[in-house]
């Protein structure tokens, strides 16, 4: 029986055998998921991180920078959060806030905005040079189903801590993070690290694919053979004449 002929619980188990092989190799794991508002990355986190090691799994949100941080390098506080031997790290937005979030709302200058794109490829090809194993994910959302997600935040009292004054915006300014979203992509998607886009509008189903896709990239042949490839038309490369056409606009 493959681990992945029974929706869920065979993905779990693909994910705890991972990690136990993980532990014996004392392989790193790097995992960064970037998206808009609602688009299910703290679900996706909860989901590969519920049978796994606590020792061994960190789930990387870093707040705003503090005034000492902002005097650093950009990536300074993100190194420091980088995997060691065994662990699996992943990031709840990443590096990536400098091409998002911040330009869409002017955190970071035009200039340092630029300097990021360059940097980044050559950052992350470094990282995978020195055998940390990266996973890239942007989880899509169209702006109906954003506007339905936020609602519900909006009235679900358990949801409150989620809800962020960037909320009041990711709507209203829907067009500018489509913008930097594809200049993103364009500039930081390499050969070393590429971008791979989850549709997200059905969580279950991409919650699966993502899974899926990271156990087969990262996981030992032995586990990653069983796993199934995740569904072409929720979870892709990214290539640009292709993702003008699939990306919510």
């Amino acid at each position: 029986m493959s681990h992945d002929e029974k929706p869920d619980h065979p993905l779990q188990q693909a994910l705890v055998d991972m990690q136990m092989a993980q532990a014996k190799s004392g392989e790193r794991i790097l995992i960064v998921l970037e998206g808009r508002d609602t688009a299910g990355k703290d679900g996706l986190i909860k989901r590969l991180t519920e049978h796994l090691s606590v020792r061994n799994t960190r789930v990387v949100a870093l707040p705003k920078p503090s005034d000492r941080e902002r005097g650093q390098w950009y990536l300074q506080r993100y190194v420091q959060q980088l995997p060691a031997a065994g662990e699996l790290v992943i990031f709840n937005r990443s590096w990536y806030n400098r091409a998002g979030v911040e330009v869409v709302n002017g955190f970071s200058t035009p200039e340092e905005q630029a300097q990021f794109l360059k940097d980044v490829p050559s950052f992350e090809r470094m990282l995978v040079e020195s055998g940390i194993r990266l996973v890239k994910l942007w989880l899509d959302i169209s702006k109906g189903e954003q506007a339905k997600r936020l609602e519900a935040r909006r009235k679900d009292p358990l949801k409150a801590l989620k809800i962020s004054p960037l909320d009041a915006v990711a709507q209203d300014k829907w067009d500018d993070y489509s913008k930097a979203r594809d200049n993103m992509l364009l500039h930081t998607h390499s050969a070393a690290a590429p971008w791979f886009c989850v549709a997200t509008d059905d969580k279950p189903d991409a919650r699966k694919a993502a899974i899926r896709h990271i156990l087969r990239h990262v996981a030992p042949d032995d586990v990653a053979g069983t796993v199934k490839a995740p569904d072409a038309d929720i979870l892709f490369e990214y290539e640009p004449k292709v993702a003008k056409g699939r990306l919510a606009k």
